[in-house]
């Protein structure tokens, strides 16, 4: 306890109170929910191989994609899904180069292409793309990744549950080469944990962009400059009373690593959804009209004042520094800020003790260029190609 000024009390209060929101944001959570998850699991019917599998369309947006979309497409055709209840819908936002007669190319009747002749982006894209298709359900998928031969089937065959609303498949990231980018992976992991963890306990808070699975008719139109499209449509699902499964075996495979400098674009624009997301839904929030309003905020919006929380439970202990323990506090996080340092300068460090430094400053960072990127971008349409993982 300390003995001093009131204002070394109030400095304290903010350590403590600022120091447990950084705890249960990065750790108390996971180990929560995991915990959870394993002592008193939602009950459902397994998955089955047997039974009349359901008509799916696949929805493919793409923007200057003449490189790879060819391979995409027949990437997604050579599905060991049966190929009479199987089409593809490739949208074209704007695309200036040879991506639609790419696909027009193949003379595959399976395979629609809708041209969007300015570019408008992902969101617009999904709607168009559902709009068109026929599949009782709807799987999203990038252009850049490619599916295992079994996704398709791993994804529709939770589907025999009638309460299941949406699944999420995985995405298999190649590895960093970079220690920074060895912290990132880390995180990744991390995420795909709390995803499995929440799927158990009730439904995991959104779902992986690159590969996920709806029933068509639970799709909402989503307005024009929605940033998470794989987080806003399950939530949309699950506040109507479905579940929103995640299914590790579903593989989507993405040979772009995650390293910072690709990273950097990518989450910048994600974390920014995540503060589009808290203002416009903030109903989401309520117990009496989200279920999981307790995970959304742990798992999504906790996240994006933990820069504010670090920077307060450094500036307190320095504030306190007269006090052993709290000298001892302060110069521990220098010590992880240098570590994490060293971690992002030297590409060749893949320790953990210098790479989970480095990824998590460098994901905090983002944070907070993700709320300046939400103030400037705020009600503008249009994509930033690169988009993995919500």
């Amino acid at each position: 306890m300390l003995t001093g000024t009131l204002g070394d009390d109030w400095w304290a209060i903010l350590f403590w109170l600022s120091g447990a929101g950084v705890f249960y944001t990065f750790l108390g959570y996971p180990l929560l929910i995991g915990q959870l998850s394993r002592l008193r699991p939602k009950m459902e019917a397994k998955p089955c191989e047997n039974v009349e599998w359901p008509t799916v369309s696949i929805v493919v947006p793409a923007y200057n994609e003449a490189g790879r979309i060819r391979g995409r497409v027949q990437n997604l055709l050579n599905s060991d899904y049966p190929a009479d209840k199987l089409e593809i819908i490739v949208v074209s936002d704007g695309s200036t180069d040879s991506t639609v007669s790419a696909v027009e190319g193949l003379g595959e009747h399976r395979v629609k292409i809708i041209v969007r002749p300015q570019r408008s982006g992902k969101a617009a894209c999904l709607n168009a793309g559902v709009a068109q298709a026929d599949g009782e359900l709807v799987v999203f998928a990038d252009a850049r990744q490619s599916f295992a031969h079994d996704t398709i089937r791993c994804l529709a065959r939770h589907f025999i549950n009638p309460q299941i609303g949406a699944v999420s498949g995985s995405l298999e990231i190649a590895p960093a080469a970079g220690g920074a980018g060895a912290g990132v992976d880390a995180y990744w992991r991390l995420e795909k944990y709390l995803r499995e963890a929440e799927a158990r306990w009730d439904s995991c808070i959104g779902c992986t962009g690159a590969v996920y699975v709806i029933r068509r008719r639970l799709y909402q139109p989503l307005p024009e400059d929605t940033i998470l499209d794989d987080v806003v449509i399950p939530m949309r699902i699950a506040i109507k009373g479905f579940r929103v499964l995640h299914d590790p075996a579903a593989l989507a495979i993405d040979p772009q690593p995650l390293e910072p400098q690709l990273e950097r674009r990518r989450k910048r624009r994600t974390l920014a959804g995540n503060f589009q997301m808290l203002f416009r839904h903030p109903g989401w929030l309520l117990p009496w009209r989200n279920r999981l309003w307790w995970q959304l905020l742990s798992h999504k919006y906790l996240r994006l004042v933990a820069p504010g929380l670090l920077a307060v439970v450094l500036l307190a202990a320095f504030a306190l520094r007269q006090h052993p323990f709290y000298a001892a506090m302060f110069w521990a996080q220098i010590a992880f800020y240098v570590l994490a340092l060293i971690g992002a300068a030297t590409r060749s460090l893949k320790m953990p003790l210098f790479s989970w430094p480095a990824g998590f400053v460098f994901l905090n960072l983002m944070t907070v260029a993700g709320f300046w990127y939400y103030l400037r971008e705020s009600g503008k349409t249009g994509w930033e190609k690169g988009n993995t993982a919500g």
